[in-house]
């Protein structure tokens, strides 16, 4: 029904979801960085781990994927206006599913060659490896905490969010095209809520799925990853209700942006109390009931943080300028490449034995400078070479610069992947 994709159209481009799309992966090197530093688990670790780190990566932890998903529910909405029918699908599976599986065999399977290298003492080349990795071999193994674990090869790895993404943008294709206007009226009462209602009973799903499904560790397999869907789906159609809304002050992300300072100041006093609670009961058990209070907790955090970063970047980031229009275009090749790069630079410099102060700055800003170089020369290959590491057709670029509504052109849509 065509009144499914055109209703309730903001009058113009939300500049600040591109913004914040850009800083949301950005920070992605960052934390991909402080994993090779922390104590949890990762492809690779540094030889001199810095455990300080790791509550300032608890700032982020929590909700960092569920930003991304967040801004993807809303630019689904924006594709729905655009591109009615299968063509969605079309475009999605074309611009997500290639990149993956370009990812998969070129990209990825240097983290893995260097995982069972630092896990498992692997000899071999990089070929032999690659061999084995292509014929899926099952026997990457070690023994940890007296139970059998194996390498699964091939691998996705980081890019796991593209096939999430293109999952969740079937199921938002069905919901609208069945929902007819019953999602305008649901986000027109949403945005008519009492400021607790927004603060709390948008966190509710975030909440309940930290309480009852958080003992099913993310496994990055969508077939079983129940707390993960939880998780990602529900706030990925938060954002779809949410660009059904309006763009004025008086719609949903008007009265986001008003709660940003209650928001940030609620996330920040949840990441405090999270850290006293994991910090006392580090070596004891902690009793039950306050167990399940600090999932519901870190749900919230969850919501509160969103609704923060998002406040935020309404308040001050909804303009353009040719700085946005250009790291837009560059954002997704950087997501593609920035892990493999991290871990190939790591094992560079490991032999130099760095301090983490001098290392770690120098990983972050070398990750950015090849990334983009990677895109540069991106941009130079044929369009459809380019898409495989997320570089869309050049004339999106041109169109980037003609306009800047949603009603002139898709643009809008284009760069929020």
């Amino acid at each position: 029904m065509h009144s499914q994709t055109t209703s309730s159209t903001p009058p113009s481009r939300l500049f600040f979801l591109d913004w914040l799309r850009i800083l949301a992966f950005s920070l992605l090197v960052f934390y991909h960085v402080g994993m090779y530093y922390v104590s949890w688990s990762w492809h690779v670790k540094s030889a001199t781990l810095v455990t300080a780190l790791e509550p300032l990566m608890m700032l982020s932890s929590p909700w960092r994927m569920a930003l991304l998903f967040f801004i993807s529910g809303a630019a689904t909405q924006a594709l729905l206006r655009k591109t009615q029918g299968v063509g969605l699908l079309k475009q999605r599976s074309a611009r997500l599913l290639w990149p993956l599986l370009f990812g998969m065999f070129i990209i990825v399977p240097p983290q893995s060659y260097f995982e069972v290298v630092y896990k498992l003492a692997y000899e071999g080349r990089y070929l032999d490896f690659m061999q084995r990795y292509l014929a899926a071999d099952p026997n990457f193994c070690r023994i940890e905490a007296g139970a059998r674990r194996c390498l699964t090869v091939p691998t996705w790895n980081h890019l796991w969010f593209l096939p999430y993404l293109w999952i969740y943008t079937v199921l938002a294709w069905a919901l609208v095209k069945a929902s007819g206007p019953l999602l305008d009226r649901l986000s027109a009462s949403v945005a008519r809520s009492a400021p607790a209602t927004l603060m709390l009973g948008l966190a509710l799903p975030l909440m309940f799925s930290r309480l009852t499904l958080v003992q099913f560790e993310g496994t990055n397999n969508p077939v079983w990853d129940w707390y993960s869907h939880a998780q990602y789906l529900s706030v990925f159609l938060l954002g779809l209700l949410c660009m059904r809304g309006t763009a004025d002050d008086a719609g949903l992300w008007g009265r986001i942006a008003r709660l940003r300072w209650p928001a940030l100041l609620m996330a920040l006093a949840a990441w405090g109390l999270l850290q006293g609670y994991f910090s006392y009961y580090a070596e004891i058990e902690p009793p039950y009931l306050l167990r399940m209070a600090t999932r519901l907790l870190w749900g919230a955090m969850q919501w509160w943080a969103i609704m923060a970063a998002c406040g935020f970047a309404k308040q001050w980031l909804n303009f353009d300028s040719v700085w946005r229009r250009r790291l837009s275009a560059a954002v997704f090749c950087v997501y593609i490449l920035h892990q493999t790069v991290i871990i190939l630079l790591s094992q560079a410099l490991r032999p130099l034995g760095l301090a983490p102060g001098i290392e770690a700055p120098m990983l972050i800003a070398l990750t950015f400078a090849i990334c983009a170089l990677g895109y540069l020369l991106a941009r130079r290959l044929p369009p459809a070479l380019g898409l495989l590491l997320g570089i869309h057709e050049k004339a999106d670029t041109q169109k980037t610069r003609e306009t800047a509504t949603f009603g002139a052109n898709s643009t809008a849509c284009k760069t929020l992947q």
